[in-house]
Formats: C-alpha cells, structure tokens, sequence
C-alpha cells in the first residue's frame, strides 16, 4: 500500500479511517499533497475530486446532513479554505458535523510575501466548534530533535482525535490546520507512525427534577399552548409522542415543510394560518406556553407575530443551544425532544374542554377550502407552478429546496408525508443548493430532486462541475428572470434602480450550463407544457435532468400576495 512520506499526513488520514470518517472531498492543489496520496491510496476512504472550494463545501455539507457523520473537506493552503467559509457558516448554524482539513505552508514562510499564503490560524473565527493548528514535523535525525518529534507527535494525535470528536458528538464543523514543509510528494510503502484513536464517552442529560415538576404544573394549568417544530431529521421524533400531543386539545402543533413531522392535526401552513388573522385574533392565537424544538424557523410572519405577542413563556428543547428568537425565553431543556417527551407528557393532563384547538382547526379547513379554490383561479405564475411541481413529486423522495421565495412558496402547500425534505437553513443563503442537494444524492439511495430559483441556481452553477451526480438527480429552476423575493418585499418597483440593484433582471437560461455538463434539458413556459413535462420528467433514462419553468414576473408578487386576502 502506498503512503504519504510525512509522519503528519499519516497521522491525519489513520486517525480519520480509525473514527470513521468515510467520505473526504479534495480540491486538486499542490500543498495538500500529502493528504491527497493518503486518502485515495486507501480504499477505505470514498475519495471526490471537486475543483470549485466553495461547491466542495457545500456538497460535502450535503452528504454530512444525511449520514449525521462527520465529512472531510481537503484543499491547499491560500484562499481556498476561504471558501470554504460559506458552507462552514451553514454547518455551524444547522449543526452539520464537518471536518474542515486545510493545508498550510511552514510558519517560518508566512506573512513574507511567498506566494499561495494567507493567515489561516483560526480563520474561521467563532463559526466553527473547534480549531487547531498542528505542528510541523522535525526531519533531522538527531536525538534531541527526536525526542521534540515525540511531543509534536502527541500534540497533533490529540488535537486531530478532539476535533473529530467535536464534530461528531457536538454536531457542528471544526477545523485543522496542517503545515507542511516540502518535499510534498514523497511516497512510502509503509507507515512510520502507529497514532491512536482517543474515543469520546457522552453521558446523556437528564432534567432535573424540580425543572420538569415546574414545567409540568405550568403546563397542566395554561388553557393555550403552542409547539412549535423546526428542522428535523426525518423519523427524527418518535411517532408516539406526537400522537400523544394530538389528542390534547388545549395544543396546537405549528410543523415547518423541514421539520419532516406530520399529523392530521397539525398546523403545517403557519403564513396560510396566520397571515390573514387582524390584530385580535393575532393576539388570541398567541399562547401561554411556547414550547419550540428543531432548528431555525423559516416562517418570518410567526417569528413577527410572536415577537409581539409574546407568550408567557417559551421553552426550547434541544441539548446542544437556545436561541431567545422571540425574546421570551425562559426555560432551555438541554435534552433531545424524544428525552424531553418521554419524561414529561406521561405526566401531562390532556385538557379536552378547551377550546383553543377547536377554533384554530375550523379556520384552518376554511383556509385550506379557500386555498383549493384560489388556485383554480389563478394566471400560470410561480403560485400555480409550485402547486403542480410539489404535487408532481413521486413518492419517497428527498426534497431538497432551495432559498428565498422557493422555501417560502413550499411552506404554503401540503407536503407528501413519504418525501424527506432539507434546505440550508442555518444562513439562509442562495449560495450553495445545489452543491448540497448533489451531495445529499450521492451518499442516499434514494432519488432526490432539488427545486430552486433562477438565481439561486445560476450562482451555484458551478455545482454540475464534477462527475459524481447520480442519473436519477432532479433539478426544478423556477425562472423568473430575477431574484422574484423582492418584489414581495415592501418598497418601490418597476424602476431601473430596483430593476437592477434588487431584482437583478436578466435573460439567462440553463440551456447552455445543461449542455457542457451533460443534464437532459427542457424548458417550459404554460401550465399545458409543464404538466406534459412532468408525466416523464422523474422516469429515470441514464441521465440527470434539469426542468426550467419560465413564469412571468411581472404578476407573480401580485398573485401571492392576493392569497393572503381571498383565503380570509
């Protein structure tokens, strides 16, 4: 077998394979070497060559969000891990496990004007859960040195065996970053370090006592309570619980598209729900207990409508961090939801006489009624081609979404219960979708299909340039000729400034990207063609495919912000 002449790059790449670090995305470069001949010369590793740092990122992020293990991302030293940044922002706020493995030049050439150097120590700052600097191996031969090696032997040994941990049981991104000195590409038949793995033993939390019987009495005497799920993992929650809470008729249960949660009973239209409400019903629907698990809200109008109303209290499940996102927080349960469920709601008292889920059941079959109606009333527009697009989906997909409107629109429609949906919700950002769902493809056996804006799409392009996407990927370009979100947003349109500026009106089409990346295209432009499109657009003919619908921009903000008012 062939190995990387440097004792450091042996280190790193052993230690990986002993902690079960599978999956490692490179980016080609000259300083990373080293990693680069350990990792594709092991068959243990399933090794991705992905030239675009930023795309590298993210697919890797895609990949991480659906085996919840820890993903290695390899580049040279430089602006590359630079690049990285975007998607190590979006791990640490969706609480991805990555492994961020940068290489570097030898501290003595830094800050000197050689080429290819930047500061990389703690590049990342506090959007990583850990970083560390390993330390450079000494060559000579001479005892002293010999001995100094032990001790930087040992310093890299831990450092690399903590921030695997890290990223594992904290479930977030770390970094490493790893000097080395040339010769970069010398090779050996046989290891000269033997490093150990340093395994982590969690004790899981347990509420207190005297926390859950508080919690337990406020519950059981408040006549309105709300939960409220963001993103979870599919089959994340355990199906008894909620239907526990289902039969409490002093709850309701507010479900995002991405919490991946479902129950006839459920709430899961939050803006259909609660857009149209005036400002006494706002403030009836406002409970006295928040109770909230999952990750971060999509829903702008109940973060708004929370921020002011505010319950009385508002507990956050969730072992790992709390956000006061309607400041009112006052209790956070550092215990998974299914830990928190188990020891509470067997104590709970259902209280069948409140009339709190009752009322909120009736307008919410009143919405749905109107929702129904509306459509088939409605121009072809981005409403229309997401309510034929999401019903489209065969069952037992994954849905990956992307930003802005695409997620926003989703929420607004029922979800297919079988489909597994993701969006990169920690930063919100158009950035990197595509790079993510392509990533999600590759490590699941399961088709995904990935629907995104014109955009969103067009910036992350640079995703198709590799040769891992799987033959049954789908991607779904709404195109609007624009960023369409701001035309929803308050403030002046249809001038040159916003035209510009905001909407960044174009005339691209994906045509040509499909064409040099080897995609099967069509596009489309009338509600006829598209449901034509979408009979044979899942059946899987050796290819990957893209499906570009053309809306006009012109009347789509009209048509979703006239929902609001016909569904009241």
């Amino acid at each position: 077998m062939i190995y990387p002449k440097i004792p450091l790059a042996q280190t790193v790449v052993q230690l990986c394979k002993a902690k079960g670090v599978k999956h490692v995305i490179i980016s080609p470069g000259s300083r990373n070497a080293p990693l680069t001949i350990g990792f594709t010369n092991d068959k243990y590793f399933k090794c991705y060559s992905i030239v675009d740092e930023r795309c590298a990122g993210f697919f890797a992020l895609g990949m991480a969000q659906q085996i919840n293990a820890p993903t290695a991302i390899v580049c040279t030293s430089g602006s590359a891990l630079l690049n990285y940044y975007p998607a190590v922002a979006e791990a640490y706020y969706s609480n991805i496990p990555l492994l961020v493995l940068s290489a570097d030049r030898p501290e003595h050439l830094i800050g000197i004007g050689d080429g290819q150097t930047i500061n990389q120590k703690n590049v990342y700052g506090h959007h990583v859960l850990l970083s560390a600097n390993l330390r450079l191996d000494e060559q000579s031969q001479f005892e002293t040195v010999l001995e100094e090696q032990k001790g930087i032997q040992a310093h890299n040994e831990q450092c690399i065996n903590e921030a695997i941990n890290v990223a594992l049981f904290k479930q977030g991104p770390v970094h490493l970053n790893i000097p080395f000195d040339e010769p970069l590409y010398e090779r050996v038949e046989a290891l000269s370090v033997a490093p150990k793995a340093i395994n982590l033993t969690v004790t899981p939390k347990q509420v207190e006592d005297h926390v859950l019987e508080s919690c337990i009495k406020d519950w059981n005497a408040a006549t309105k309570k709300m939960i409220l799920v963001g993103a979870n993992q599919p089959n994340e929650i355990e199906q008894k619980w909620l239907n526990e809470i289902s039969e409490d008729n002093s709850v309701i249960v507010l479900t995002e598209t991405t919490s991946n949660i479902h129950h006839p009973s459920f709430f899961s239209s939050i803006d259909q729900l609660i857009a149209p409400l005036t400002e006494d019903d706002q403030e009836d629907f406002c409970p006295d207990i928040l109770l909230s698990f999952g990750g971060l809200i999509v829903s702008k109008k109940i973060k708004q409508l929370l921020r002011r109303y505010k319950p009385k209290q508002h507990w956050h499940v969730n072992p790992k961090m709390a956000y006061d996102t309607f400041f009112s927080l006052n209790k956070h349960l550092e215990l998974s939801p299914n830990q928190f469920f188990k020891a509470f709601l067997p104590q709970v008292i259902h209280q069948d006489a409140s009339g709190y889920k009752k009322k909120w059941t009736k307008i919410k079959r009143w919405r749905q009624k109107q929702h129904e109606c509306y459509l088939k009333e409605i121009p072809f527009s981005d409403f229309k081609v997401f309510s034929k697009v999401l019903r489209s989906i065969p069952q037992d997909y994954i849905l990956q979404s992307g930003n802005s409107s695409t997620i926003r629109y989703t929420q607004l429609f029922p979800m297919n219960k079988t489909l597994e949906v993701f969006c990169n919700r920690g930063t919100s950002g158009i950035d990197g979708s595509t790079a993510t769902a392509i990533g999600c493809a590759v490590v699941r056996n399961k088709p995904t299909v990935l629907i995104t804006g014109d955009l969103s799409f067009l910036y992350d392009s640079n995703a198709l340039w590799n040769d891992h996407i799987p033959d049954d990927f789908r991607i779904i370009v709404i195109n609007n000729q624009g960023g369409g979100i701001f035309r929803i947003l308050p403030g002046p349109k249809n001038t040159k400034n916003f035209d510009t500026y905001f909407e960044t009106t174009h005339s691209l089409t994906a045509a040509q990207l499909c064409e040099m990346y080897g995609l099967k295209y069509k596009a489309v432009s009338t509600e006829e063609t598209l449901l034509k499109a979408l009979d044979t657009f899942y059946v899987n003919n050796g290819k990957p495919k893209l499906l570009e619908v053309f809306t006009p921009k012109s009347i789509n903000d009209e048509v979703l912000l006239n929902y609001f008012q016909y569904i009241k």
